[in-house]
């Protein structure tokens, strides 16, 4: 056995653990970096960057069979899964290689194998041990799936539905939050037979309903159809079809299962309780520092409680490099990291919804404004429709902010500054907002909660 000591070892190299390292790299610590597979993780290879790539590619497909709308002479003849695939990983390649340098320029040694955390701190890779007098886990997630529903044939993950070789006829979605409604965008832009199953009353759960009735609405105008309050019961295949059925008998019978029901804390077997490290449900369970009960090790990441995001990661990697170092930085709370959902239309919020806000405060103590974006000249530019809703409490700050329309997600850091600085409507209002633009939606909305709405009546 070799052993090799360092500042800081990050068992991870996805969106959480690659920032630490960079941070910690950048602080004048040496750092070791294990990686399984390929650093970027997740979100690069599998999820956030190739997803948003296919999610583009189906705005190209939307807007050239819609051309005609503004004048354009252009005609659809069809989609080339080859050339989405070569689109998507020349994306993903030019990404990597730029990670890649940016790791080797700060001197990061990179360590590729499966690793397992050890008493000491410490990190074993096959006869190696990698001695840090700090580690940081980021093992990240991996789909889910249900009680007796297998993966495999023609039941997919969002990994597999990535490397499909061709454009299915019909598709059945199991699970109406991000991933799932995100892939029926793509997909139905791409002229697939889209539905989507989600046992809860609406899609995208996790918001405002309001914004979740909105993409219903928009939804059903582009023919994506859904089931919504009705569990998944069972799934059956065979060379050609699945074919799901729910709780109540309904049945669908589709070309592939996609199934979209979240995504779990990548912890197993890693050695983490045996040195110390306490798990609740495989998640890491830390401190609001991001300490762990084993003394020196961190976490960041998926596998700590909480949104599922890869800013939220690489926000907490970047912390946890800088708490060890002694600086003391300041604690981003997840009500305030913005959650950008990219189907078409996309759904944008940060903060609390109107039901949270009227739990955490009291129903006369809250007060909302919706902004319809029919009423906004680049949305009707663009052709998108949507809303813009702010929630706030009576004479006092922003608590929410929730977007549906094309694009809204460039808005949202606006809305994190609202919320995070704890601003008043009347302390926005007077700031001027581009025109045209949609941020002049939002500047709306603010201008309607300091009482002087300027279009609205």
């Amino acid at each position: 056995m070799t052993e090799h000591a360092f500042d800081l070892v990050v068992l991870g190299g996805g969106s959480g653990g690659y920032a630490a390292a960079l941070r910690a790299a950048e602080l004048g610590r040496s750092v070791a970096l294990i990686e399984q597979d390929k650093v970027g993780g997740t979100c690069l290879h599998r999820g956030c960057i190739p997803t948003k790539a296919l999610l583009h590619a189906a705005e190209v497909a939307d807007m050239t069979r819609d051309a005609a709308t503004v004048g354009i002479r252009a005609q659809l003849d069809g989609v080339d899964p080859m050339g989405l695939r070569d689109y998507r990983e020349g994306i993903v390649a030019k990404k990597y290689k730029g990670l890649e340098g940016l790791v080797k320029a700060r001197g990061i040694i990179v360590v590729r194998g499966e690793g397992r955390l050890e008493s000491g701190p410490a990190v074993r890779v096959g006869d190696d041990l990698y001695r840090g007098t700090d580690v940081v886990l980021a093992t990240g997630s991996y789909s889910r799936s249900l009680p007796g529903l297998e993966i495999g044939g023609r039941i997919l993950t969002s990994e597999h539905a990535l490397e499909l070789d061709e454009i299915p006829e019909r598709v059945v979605i199991l699970g109406g939050g991000v991933i799932g409604v995100e892939f029926a965008s793509i997909w139905r832009s791409f002229g697939v037979d889209v539905t989507i199953v989600e046992a809860l009353d609406h899609l995208v759960p996790n918001e405002d309903i309001t914004s979740s009735k909105t993409l219903e609405r928009a939804f059903r105008k582009r023919g994506i159809t859904f089931s919504l309050g009705v569990r998944f019961a069972r799934a059956t295949q065979s060379d050609a079809s699945v074919t799901v059925t729910l709780e109540n008998g309904t049945e669908y019978t589709a070309d592939y299962l996609l199934v979209a029901v979240g995504r779990g804390p990548a912890t197993a077997g890693l050695g983490y309780e045996e040195s110390g490290v306490v798990l609740d449900r495989g998640f890491v369970v830390t401190d609001e520092r991001l300490r762990t009960a084993a003394d020196h090790v961190w976490a960041a990441g998926d596998i700590v409680p909480g949104l599922q995001l890869a800013h939220r990661g690489f926000q907490q990697g970047i912390f946890v490099a800088e708490e060890i170092a002694g600086l003391h930085p300041v604690l981003v709370p997840d009500v305030q990291i913005p959650k950008v959902t990219y189907s078409h239309p996309e759904v944008a919020s940060v903060g609390l919804s109107e039901a949270q806000a009227v739990a955490a405060h009291g129903v006369d103590a809250v007060v909302s404004y919706e902004y319809n974006l029919a009423g906004n000249g680049k949305s009707e530019i663009i052709g998108t429709g949507g809303i813009v809703k702010v929630v706030r409490a009576k004479e006092g700050p922003v608590l929410g902010v929730h977007l549906v329309g094309d694009r809204v997600g460039e808005l949202i850091t606006e809305a994190q500054l609202a919320v995070g600085w704890e601003a008043h409507p009347e302390d926005i209002a007077p700031f001027i907002h581009a025109h045209p633009t949609q941020s002049e939606a939002l500047g709306e909305a603010f201008l309607a909660l300091a009482g002087k709405p300027l279009h609205a009546l």
